[in-house]
């Protein structure tokens, strides 16, 4: 979504020919918005991925600010890429078509790479200030030092507390929200897991529920186990929750503030809370991704980063560059004024390629180690690639119906695709449904689309049914 601070900069700079187009906007907003636009009383659009839809005429500039963010793919029907509409938008409109980031997309970096884009880089920051150092953390040796598990390394409560004597400001990551982040028996080893999905149910400890990230189904917490009814649980791992009240213990009279979705639930809640922080009346703020993307705090002089390898363990090719990029997103926010910054990244993992490039600011280097391994297995940008979902509320047919699909693409594909599965999705239960799923590479995306569309005849003069069957072509996450 839209950061306040970039709505606030440009409707000073643009005033009343700003029009604004995002979630927060009631029905009426939008519509009064979308009116102005279309009218010709607006010059510039600001919003996020449905404003790219935004009928302002006489169009000659498109800039997709932070473009490799997944946000831009719309995973509900339409499925739409914002960027690569974009694109398009711009070149039958001949407009010119600006993709920022500090850290590209695999595939907009190719195709600079090959010429198909033109490449323009900024070396360093604007102004006198430099990129701020990182220090990585291993917390396997931190734990055989410290001999216990800790939530904040001694390195970085040093530096915590250190920013305060100084009147400085800290910034602290952890993209994990609620308090604990599963809840284990003990007596049997049972997790309690979301009765609509295969997650694992998180703690949410001030609203005294167990609660699923992924459908929002809640429960309130048991005292006993469900399954063998011990009272022996357990409940593990450390989201935000959990962290800001370790914050608040380990700095006495600090100002601690949590920014997550669970905080900020309020219409206007995350201006309130970004605009105290800029006022100087939060010591520390903490929180998940949200608080990496596009802050400017002059006096936030550390960033801590804590658990940094926990995107690396997801089923998922592009988890080194969703790791990479939230790093060196995060990292980006301290020493943006004329103090000088510091990062201190703790991981269990800390020589992962996507950690160490992050940590010598170095994207380049990363690009290149990560595309190598997607040309050694074949995934994007080196081939396009198609997840076919089959969902069903009754496995053994979701697993039927996904085998007809992945006979019917065989049969009219030949040798033009690869064709894994089809196999349990990793999530392999979400909101009630089994997820049954195949991924597709083509060697090009008119492969990709002649061979779809014949399987969609196939399975039509076969007489399947294809109303739970989710067809994603360019998809931000194979989970």
């Amino acid at each position: 979504g839209l950061t306040p601070l970039l709505a606030r900069r440009m409707r000073s700079r643009f005033g009343e020919v700003l029009a604004l187009l995002h979630s927060g906007l009631s029905d009426g907003e939008r519509y009064d918005e979308w009116r102005r636009i279309r009218d010709g009383k607006v010059d510039v659009v600001l919003g996020a991925r449905s404003a790219v839809f935004a009928p302002i005429p006489g169009l000659g500039l498109i800039v997709v600010d932070e473009e490799h963010d997944a946000s831009y793919k719309q995973e509900e029907h339409p499925r739409y890429s914002a960027r690569d509409l974009a694109i398009m938008r711009g070149k039958q409109a001949g407009a010119v078509v600006v993709l920022g980031s500090a850290t590209p997309s695999m595939e907009s970096y190719t195709q600079a790479q090959h010429g198909r884009y033109r490449l323009l880089a900024l070396p360093g920051r604007i102004g006198s200030a430099g990129l701020p150092p990182v220090e990585r953390v291993d917390m396997r040796s931190e734990f055989k030092e410290v001999g216990r598990e800790s939530v904040l390394s001694r390195r970085l409560l040093a530096a915590l507390q250190e920013r305060l004597r100084r009147g400085e400001q800290s910034l602290v990551l952890l993209n994990r929200r609620g308090f604990s982040t599963f809840v284990l028996c003990r007596a049997c080893g049972e997790q309690i897991h979301c009765r609509h999905c295969s997650i694992p149910t998180t703690l949410h400890l001030r609203q005294r529920r167990l609660r699923c990230h992924y459908c929002d189904a809640a429960r309130p917490v048991p005292e006993t186990c469900p399954a063998c009814r011990s009272r022996h649980l357990h409940f593990g791992g450390t989201g935000t929750e959990r962290l800001e009240e370790v914050l608040k213990t380990a700095l006495p009279g600090a100002r601690v503030e949590r920014l997550d979705r669970d905080t900020t639930r309020g219409r206007g809640s995350v201006e309130d809370l970004l605009t105290r922080v800029e006022r100087g009346e939060v010591d520390v703020l903490l929180g998940t991704q949200m608080i990496a993307k596009g802050h400017d705090f002059p006096n936030v002089t550390l960033v801590g980063v804590l658990a940094a390898d926990s995107l690396l363990g997801l089923p998922d090719f592009r988890a080194g560059e969703r790791a990479f990029q939230l790093l060196a997103q995060v990292a980006g926010r301290s020493g943006r004024g004329e103090r000088a910054g510091e990062v201190i990244v703790q991981a269990y993992d800390p020589d992962h390629h996507a950690i160490r490039f992050a940590g010598d600011h170095d994207y380049a280097g990363f690009a290149e180690r990560e595309l190598t391994y997607r040309r050694a297995m074949n995934y994007p940008p080196y081939t396009a690639l198609a997840v076919l979902l089959v969902r069903d509320r009754i496995f053994d047919r979701a697993r039927a119906r996904a085998v007809d699909v992945a006979q019917a693409l065989r049969h009219v594909a030949g040798k033009r695709l690869q064709i894994l599965g089809p196999a349990p999705a990793p999530l392999e239960r979400l909101r009630g449904q089994y997820r049954v799923q195949l991924l597709v590479k083509a060697p090009n995306r008119s492969d990709m689309q002649a061979a779809l569309a014949e399987m969609l005849l196939e399975l039509d003069r076969k007489g399947v049914r294809v109303e739970n069957l989710v067809i994603d072509v360019d998809p931000a996450s194979t989970l």
